[in-house]
Formats: C-alpha cells, sequence, structure tokens
C-alpha cells in the first residue's frame, strides 16, 4: 500500500512542518505504538503501557517516513518500520533511567522510580525483544538483521559510555564514537532500511544513511548540553544525571579541554567527589565557552546532514528532512541563547 505525502499545510516551526508532510502516517505509528501492550501478558500489560507513554518528539519514526518519501514513496511497510524503532528507542530510555536513577521523563515519574530497577529492567528487555519480533515479519530477513545489528550497537554504545564513566581521559574523538553508537545508530538504520523498503538507489540510501547519523549525533550533542544547561520545568524529566553518574559528556570534555592546569585538577577532584553543588556553581561562570563549543559542534553536524540531501531528488519529504535538520539545529541555536 503507497500512502501519498499530500499537500500538507506548511508551518512557521520547522519540526511542525516536517511532521506535517507525514501526519497520517505518524498519527498510525503512535496508535500502534499504543496498542503494542496488548501483545503482552495481561500481568504485565499495565507496566508495558505505562512505558510506552514516554514516547516524546517521535524524531525516530519521522526520520523513517520522511526518508521513505524521500526515496520513493510511503507505504505500510514504513509505518511497520518506524513502530519497531520506536519501540527499541523507548527501550533504552527505561535502561537509560536505571542506570541514571532518574526520576521523572516526560513529566510523569520514571518505571524505576514507581516499581523499581528489577522490574524496570526486564520491562525494557521485554520491549527490546518485543521489537525484534516484529522485526522478523518483513519479507526480507536482510531488514531485521540490520535491525538487531543496530540494536546490538546502541547497546554497545551504552556499555562503553558505562565502562568510561569518570574517565577524565576521554577523549572528545572517543565521545563521539559513543553517540555514533548509541544515538547515531537507530536515526541511520531509520533512514537507511526506509530507502531499502524502496529498493532505492544505492547513492540515496548512502546519502539518507548518513544524514540519519549526522542528525541523531547532533540530537545527542544537544541532549547533552541540556543535561547541563537546561531547566527541568521545561525539559519535563531529570537533569544533571550525566554529571552525577560520571557521563563524560561533550560540555563536560570542552571544559576540562579548555580549563587552565589549576582549573582542570580542580575540575577534576569535584567530579571524582561527586560534588553537584559545588559544580553547578562553578558552572555558572565557566561553562558558556564549554557550552558553545559543544553547540558548534552539534550545529556543524547539522550543516553536513543538510549537504547529504544534495544527493537526494527534490520533493516534499526532502524538504521535510531539511525541515527535520532545521529543527534540531533550532534547538541547538536556542540553547545557545538562551544561555548566553
Amino acid at each position: 500500500m503507497e500512502v501519498s505525502l499530500g499537500a500538507a499545510p506548511l508551518k512557521r516551526n520547522p519540526l511542525t512542518r516536517a511532521s506535517s508532510l507525514v501526519r497520517p502516517q505518524l498519527n498510525e505509528v503512535v496508535a500502534r505504538i499504543t496498542r503494542q501492550a496488548e501483545a503482552f501478558d495481561p500481568a504485565i500489560e499495565g507496566y508495558v503501557s505505562y512505558a510506552l507513554q514516554s514516547s516524546g518528539k517521535h524524531l525516530r519514526p519521522l526520520m523513517t517516513l520522511l526518508a521513505g518519501g524521500a526515496s520513493g514513496h510511503v507505504t505500510s511497510a514504513h509505518v511497520d518500520l518506524a513502530v519497531i524503532i520506536e519501540l527499541i528507542h523507548l527501550a533504552t530510555l527505561v535502561h537509560d533511567d536505571i542506570m541514571d536513577e532518574a526520576e521523572r521523563r516526560r513529566n510523569q515519574p520514571t518505571l524505576n522510580a514507581r516499581w523499581g530497577n528489577a522490574l524496570s529492567v526486564l520491562l525494557g528487555d521485554a520491549l527490546f525483544a518485543h521489537a525484534l519480533d516484529l522485526s522478523t515479519r518483513f519479507d526480507d530477513a536482510e531488514i531485521s538483521r540490520a535491525i538487531a545489528r543496530a540494536t546490538r550497537d546502541v547497546c554497545t554504545g551504552e556499555i562503553v559510555q558505562t565502562q568510561r564513566r569518570f574517565d577524565l581521559h576521554l577523549s572528545i574523538e572517543e565521545y563521539l564514537r559513543i553517540i555514533e553508537l548509541k544515538t547515531a545508530t537507530l536515526f541511520a538504520v531509520a533512514a537507511q532500511l526506509a530507502a531499502k523498503l524502496n529498493d532505492a538507489p544505492k547513492a540515496i540510501s548512502e546519502a539518507l544513511t548518513s544524514f540519519g547519523s549526522h542528525i541523531g549525533a547532533a540530537y545527542q550533542i544537544y541532549d547533552d548540553c541540556i543535561d547541563l544547561a537546561g531547566r527541568e520545568s521545561v525539559c519535563g524529566k531529570t537533569l544533571g544525571t550525566d554529571l552525577r553518574k560520571g557521563k563524560m559528556t561533550l560540555p563536560m570534555l570542552q571544559l576540562l579541554r579548555n580549563a587552565s592546569v589549576v582549573e582542570k585538577e580542580r575540575y577534576c577532584q569535584l567530579i571524582l567527589e561527586g560534588d553537584l553543588a559545588a559544580i553547578n556553581a562553578l558552572l555558572q561562570t565557566t561553562c558558556n565557552i564549554a557550552l558553545e563549543s559543544s553547540v558548534r559542534a552539534g550545529l556543524e553536524r547539522v550543516h553536513c546532514a543538510k549537504r547529504e540531501l544534495a544527493a537526494i531528488p527534490a520533493s516534499r519529504a526532502s524538504l521535510g528532512l531539511r525541515s527535520l535538520a532545521d529543527a534540531i539545529g533550532g534547538m541547538l541555536q536556542a540553547l545557545r541563547e538562551s544561555n548566553a
């Protein structure tokens, strides 16, 4: 079944503009994600339903659907793929909240805050397994294999990041490799498989895959900056968890890189001691340079993503991808301005 993108009205907000191009299909993805709870045993259906409410901007499903339109047509298979990709993402959120001891997400208590770590770990595992089970229903087994490999890479990135907590010698290059695995991978495979479902030419498939990877990395950089410089009342989730858990994200790495020998020694001591109050007090006066450097890095990835669109035929969907890139860039720019 092929679905026309139609003549969706253009909106000022770039994310709204991008979403409007595939609104019916995106709504179907959201509705189907909610219904996935019915596939589980009634004894845990309530827990699953609660976990599935954590979905936010739906960036990964949006990437899937727009890449489908940019490489041909949006079909029912693209909706299936978008559901699977978002389920994998939601599973990672469950596990992230456990590891970070986060108490709120989307302005409601996290699973671990309500029911504890043991149940939440198993629930995240169940969501991963369910997503992989759904992926086996594609006629092309390579699609399910690619989804499984992407899931493995996401978990690998999380493991490496956990392994390198409080590692003050982590390089920016190593940080970028971590976010390529844990975040960019899922955006990239969403775009890649959307093109594959349309039997798109190699050049278009590669351009879309690279576009997804750059957008995913840019969004992770933004998320890392928000954890340091955002406000919980605006974000609706627990912030400061990266710092508290020793995750050496780009803003912290930039802070250490730009510090004098004496300042760096002091920062390292506070990080290792977990003195959040002292660190936050220092960041109020010293993080602007580190934040600006990080925002610039995110905006550069957005620019790289846009360059990839030159290889994709002009269409409403390709304009939607550009709007998606503009949205991520706008989020980074707004963060810069709010902390100027």
